[in-house]
């Protein structure tokens, strides 16, 4: 285990707010900060953060704990990982052999197997049996300098070539399948993941090998084929040449559907290009990508399911605080086909003639209804209310209505009623789905906000939390506390085992803060324990209130059920006669 004098160090070293503020835009509010959540989708900050005690809580999600909680939850490590991901940065080199790091090397094994990986694919491409990926990368247009910068690879058409020549180089099975590179046979062994596929690495901002995606060069099997989720990665929290595009330093990104648009549109001299891996972009992603820009221009394709993403990546960018522009793409079907055609010179000028995403949006309508005749008209502006609702500007809206309304010679009034009717729905609708997606949130793991336990023993949940609390705010009462209070009066498991984490600290000197506990609980735990001692109610708690929490816990301990009463014997019986009488005294 990690020295507690190191944790502490590390803790003010690693100043909270220049870590959270480097993911979620801040705003100060009295002594604390506050924001929009980057853990779950909000319209209204939830998220604050505690300068004088260094961590952060979600009011809306329960997330919780430290800096070091906050690194592994928004760049996807394990503890280990996230301590010297923060040490790295303040320059504290970590004790080594402190703490159990199974899991990091389990980690760092996938990723020096995907490093090996990306080296033999790229050696693949450039031997005889990748003449035709070669061939395959010239008719696309790619330079030799953009195949290496990119280390763009060949995975053949074979069951076993990249399996074997990584057994050969000491990996096992199980790593191959953690790691997504292998498939198990029914039969047993591994068989290759990729085969006959152009393979394109993903690289993380470390300069880490994470992930690999495949395009197929045969007729069998999907057209792209892209790693599972892995120990290494999570294909929600990650966006293809994010690690060139973070510095481009043109103060936007170009946001791409596919590998092969993003590396023409890098080769035709715009470094600021991004892509999903090969899904959707998530909520997760959108809020990564305000982490570096506060402004997208979306260039989708320009077929229909293209228009149908650009509209939902829209609303996703909008709602992580990211203003968002459309390429109109004439002439070709991507970003990759219209730099060959046209060349990168018009390309540019295309991006600067980019329309807001509701320019785009309304020019899309006018042009999909005949405006001439009564019923377009009534068309039109029924899609346009739609349309309006969604848009999170008042300002906006105000400037779009009053224009459309001008231009199409309506009763403004009229229109503006149906406006805030449909704001009214839209509202309503997503107030019912945050509801049920943060239900789905604190359900789903072990020590959820919900637990039954809460439900059923209202008052000693209430009660173990003060005990918590006053504990956290007056640690040297734990000995006091220790002598009338045992583990189990919690009723809650998950409160019981941060009352143990916390007095086990104490009882052996140490000092139980968010950054120590956090290296002996889960994240759920450390966010529980930061729900609890940010509650108002615990903020000046006496010794005497205390005592009465301490009392509600005892009285429910010394209350036994006929049934439990039955299965007392010996010495257990006496003892609780004895606290009974006790009790009663």
């Amino acid at each position: 285990m990690l020295p507690d004098s190191f944790l502490l160090e590390l803790k003010y070293r690693a100043d909270i707010e220049q870590i959270v503020g480097a993911y979620v835009q801040l705003k100060r509010r009295g002594r604390n900060l506050t924001g929009l959540c980057p853990f779950h989708s909000e319209k209204t900050p939830s998220f604050t953060v505690y300068p004088e005690s260094q961590s952060f809580y979600c009011f809306g999600c329960g997330a919780g704990g430290d800096a070091i909680t906050f690194v592994r939850r928004a760049e996807n490590l394990d503890y280990l990982e996230a301590v010297k991901f923060l040490a790295d940065r303040v320059g504290l080199q970590v004790p080594e052999g402190s703490v159990d790091d199974t899991g990091h090397r389990r980690r760092l094994r996938i990723l020096e197997m995907n490093r090996e990986a990306a080296r033999f694919f790229h050696s693949c491409l450039m031997s005889d049996q990748g003449r035709d990926a070669r061939a395959y990368l010239v008719k696309r247009g790619l330079t030799k300098k953009t195949v290496t910068r990119f280390g763009l690879g060949y995975a053949p058409e074979s069951w076993d070539t990249l399996t074997a020549y990584l057994r050969g180089k000491g990996y096992t099975e199980d790593e191959l399948t953690d790691g997504y590179l292998g498939v198990r046979r029914k039969g047993g062994g591994v068989y290759d993941a990729f085969r006959n596929r152009i393979i394109f690495p993903i690289i993380d901002l470390r300069g880490a090998v994470i992930a690999f995606g495949g395009r197929n060069l045969g007729d069998k099997g999907p057209k792209y084929l892209n790693s599972g989720d892995t120990p290494v990665f999570k294909k929600s929290r990650n966006l293809y040449a994010l690690n060139f595009a973070k510095s481009a330093g043109r103060g936007d990104l170009i946001l791409a559907e596919g590998y092969m648009d993003v590396v023409a549109i890098h080769q035709g001299g715009f470094q600021n290009a991004v892509a999903t891996l090969g899904t959707a972009l998530t909520g997760e992603q959108a809020r990564l990508i305000a982490q570096y820009t506060r402004e997208v221009v979306l260039a989708y394709d320009s077929d229909e399911p293209g228009q149908i993403a650009t509209r939902r990546a829209t609303g996703l960018l909008e709602e992580a605080g990211v203003g968002v522009r459309v390429l109109a793409i004439t002439g070709a079907k991507d970003p990759d086909e219209y730099i060959r055609t046209y060349g990168p010179e018009k390309f540019e000028r295309l991006l600067e003639g980019s329309e807001s995403a509701a320019d785009f949006a309304i020019t899309r309508l006018r042009q999909s209804h005949d405006l001439d005749t009564a019923e377009g008209r009534v068309a039109f502006l029924q899609e346009f209310v739609r349309l309006m609702a969604d848009n999170p500007s008042p300002i906006q809206r105000e400037v779009y209505l009053s224009k459309i309304c001008r231009d199409l010679e309506v009763d403004k009034q009229a229109v503006a009623a149906q406006l805030a009717a449909a704001i009214k729905r839209k509202q309503q609708t997503a107030r019912k789905r945050e509801a049920g997606q943060l239900r789905a949130f604190t359900s789903a793991a072990p020590g959820a906000r919900g637990e039954l336990e809460r439900q059923k023993y209202p008052r000693q949940v209430l009660a173990g939390e003060g005990v918590i609390a006053y504990l956290m705010k007056h640690p040297d009462s734990c000995a006091w506390v220790r002598e009338q209070v045992e583990d189990q009066d919690f009723v809650s498991p998950g409160d019981r085992e941060l009352y143990q984490a916390i007095t086990a600290k104490l009882s052996q000197g140490h000092p139980a803060e968010v950054v120590t506990l956090s290296a002996v609980l889960s994240e759920e735990r450390v966010g529980r324990l930061m729900e609890i001692t940010t509650k108002d109610i615990y903020r000046d708690q006496s010794r005497t209130e205390a005592k009465e929490f301490i009392q509600v816990l005892q009285e429910y301990r010394n209350k036994k059920s006929d049934e439990e009463l039955g299965r007392l014997e010996g010495e257990e019986l006496g003892r609780y006669i004895a606290s009974q009488t006790a009790h009663k005294k």
